[in-house]
């Protein structure tokens, strides 16, 4: 799996190693103790959440304040350009913002810790989400 830095403090982008032939493809779209390793972190998922949406929606920007979520998205079907905004007020790159493309094509899987904003917008005709979180 190849890790990928966003510039905001501990959002990261992985891209999976897709194992594929004739039949189809196969691949890790979460490991924990890869996760933990990169991460250095020991946060467990408690809720898996799935939405649909239809081209030009735009989904957000979410974030939690009494109850903060830890999220690991990725898109299954169709294609969202995802936005990730840091929040904490005492880190460096607080008020800054990453974008990403997120894809059932490119698979990637982005990690967003607690104290961001999270949202994205639809770019194909539809795209279903599906994401991870690390409270209710």
């Amino acid at each position: 799996m190849k890790v990928i830095e966003s510039g905001l403090g501990g959002v990261l982008v992985f891209e999976p190693s897709v194992h594929g032939d004739t039949r189809g493809f196969l691949f890790e779209s979460y490991r924990e103790d890869e996760f933990r390793q990169v991460t250095g972190s020991n946060r467990s998922f408690v809720q898996e959440n799935h939405s649909r949406s239809a081209r030009h929606v735009l989904r957000g920007l979410h974030y939690q304040v009494r109850q903060p979520q830890g999220k690991l998205v990725r898109t299954v079907i169709g294609e969202v350009f995802d936005v990730v905004v840091d929040l904490r007020r005492r880190s460096p790159t607080f008020g800054q913002w990453m974008g990403t493309t997120l894809s059932a094509d490119n698979k990637r899987v982005l990690w967003i810790p607690e104290g961001f904003a999270h949202g994205f917008l639809v770019i194909s005709d539809a795209a279903e989400i599906v994401y991870k979180a690390t409270d209710y």
